[in-house]
């Protein structure tokens, strides 16, 4: 039986961090020879932790935005949105997940579907990371650094060891890294 992937993609800084200090992203490159298209094409579900959802799960791009940009939300908000939080909310665009993450997870990975984006934030990303749910690591390494903010990899229990299955180079200098678990 074909189990669905989980995959955390992200944008990081060469020093390591996901967010600036005030949880900041303006630092990230969205370049067209990324393919985020073809990335989104292959999920069909994202999770997302409920300060994340209430900032980005809805989120509408304004007038000024591109075409491009404006696709790129429509086909996001397109997908089955989860959001592990610890407040029941009703909410039609979403689904609430409030206990036993691991078998909820586990639930939702042997239904049949695409794979599922990791979207985060910071403190669900280090829960399932730490749950060892992760499956595949698509991290996108920009060309600066930070200084501080949130790191990727924080309280780690025990080493990660992570095998890679692609590298790209995009012309604004971002790297991804794609690691499998």
């Amino acid at each position: 039986m074909h189990m669905r992937k989980i995959i955390l993609d992200l944008a990081m800084t060469l020093d390591g961090f996901i967010e600036g200090p005030n949880g900041e992203i303006d630092w990230c490159i969205m370049d067209d020879d990324m393919d985020f298209e073809g990335f989104l094409s292959t999920i069909d579900s994202i999770f997302y932790g409920r300060v994340s959802y209430d900032a980005w799960g809805n989120f509408q791009p304004d007038d000024q935005a591109s075409d491009t940009e404006k696709k790129l939300w429509e086909h996001v908000h397109a997908k089955k949105k989860y959001v592990f939080s610890h407040q029941a909310r009703q909410d039609e665009r979403a689904v609430f997940i409030q206990t036993d993450m691991v078998a909820e997870i586990t639930k939702l990975k042997k239904q049949d579907g695409k794979d599922i984006w990791l979207y985060g934030g910071a403190g669900l990303i280090r829960s399932f990371i730490q749950a060892d749910l992760v499956d595949i690591y698509r991290i996108s390494v920009h060309p600066l650094a930070l200084g501080s903010g949130k790191p990727l990899f924080e309280d780690l229990t025990e080493r990660l060891k992570l095998q890679l299955m692609q590298t790209r180079v995009f012309r604004s200098g971002v790297v991804q890294l794609i690691y499998t678990t």
